[in-house]
C-alpha cells in the first residue's frame, strides 16, 4: 500500500470513521479535506437494498441538480438537418448525423452525452458495442431520445444527469465541484437522494437506503446519516 502524504494523513484524521454526518456537515467536511490542486469533483455513492439482477428491482432515473454539476458537459446532437439549428441554438457542442456516426464507428467518443431523435435510433443500434460500455447510448427514459432536441440539450447543460444502480447495488453520481459552497453541495446531494427514494421499486424489501458516502477526488469518504434525509 502506498504511503499517505502529509496532507492525506491530515484529511484522514479529520474524518471520524465511526460517525455519520448530516448532509450539510458532510458537505462542509468534504470541502475541508479536499486538498488537490484542481477543482475536484464531489461524488455521492448510495448503496441500495435491491437486487439489480432482477428487472423489477432496477433503479434508474434522471435528476436536474439545482446548482448543476460544475462540469462543462460536451453534448453531441445526432439529428436530421431540420433539427440542426435547434440543437446549435440550445448549445450543443457537436451537431450532425452521418459524419458523427462514422466517427463513432471508428471509435470516437469524446462527448459526455448524446441526444438524438426516435427516427435516428435505428442507426445507433449497430454502435451499441461502442456506446453502451461508455454509458453514452441515448435512452427515452433519460430524455436523450426526444423530438424536443432544444429542451433536452438545455436540460443537460443546466445540470440534468442520469443515474443507474450498478451490479453491486450502488448508485454513483457526481453532484458538484469542491469550489461550490457547502450549502450548494448539500442541496444537490439532497435532490439526488430524494429522487432515488421516489424510485424505490415495489419489489424491494427491507432497508432501501443502506448507506450513503460522500467524497471528492482522492479524498477519504464521509458517511452520511441516511436518517437525516
Amino acid at each position: 500500500m502506498a504511503k499517505l502524504t502529509k496532507k492525506q494523513k491530515e484529511a484522514v484524521a479529520k474524518v471520524d470513521g465511526n460517525q455519520t454526518y448530516s448532509i450539510k456537515d458532510a458537505s462542509a467536511l468534504v470541502k475541508d479535506i479536499t486538498n488537490v490542486n484542481f477543482d475536484a469533483s464531489i461524488d455521492l455513492a448510495v448503496r441500495l437494498g435491491v437486487d439489480p439482477r432482477k428487472a423489477n428491482q432496477m433503479v434508474r432515473g434522471v435528476v436536474t441538480l439545482p446548482h448543476g454539476t460544475g462540469k462543462d458537459v460536451k453534448v453531441l446532437a445526432l439529428v436530421t438537418p431540420d433539427k440542426e439549428s435547434d440543437a446549435k441554438e440550445a448549445g450543443a457542442d457537436y451537431v450532425g448525423l452521418d459524419e458523427y456516426l462514422q466517427k463513432i464507428k471508428g471509435g470516437w467518443t469524446d462527448v459526455d452525452v448524446i441526444i438524438t431523435m426516435p427516427s435516428v435510433m435505428g442507426k445507433l443500434g449497430p454502435l451499441g458495442r461502442v456506446l453502451g460500455p461508455r454509458g453514452l447510448m441515448p435512452n427515452p427514459k433519460t430524455g436523450t431520445v426526444t423530438m424536443d432536441i432544444a429542451k433536452a440539450v438545455k436540460d443537460v447543460k443546466a445540470g440534468k444527469i442520469d443515474f443507474k444502480v450498478d451490479k453491486t447495488g450502488i448508485i454513483h453520481a457526481a453532484i458538484g465541484k469542491a469550489s461550490f459552497d457547502a450549502d450548494k453541495i448539500a442541496e444537490n446531494a439532497n435532490e439526488l437522494i430524494q429522487t432515488i427514494i421516489k424510485l424505490k421499486p415495489t419489489a424491494a424489501k427491507g432497508t432501501y437506503i443502506k448507506s450513503i458516502y460522500m467524497s471528492s477526488t482522492m479524498s477519504p469518504s464521509v458517511s452520511v446519516d441516511s436518517k437525516s434525509i
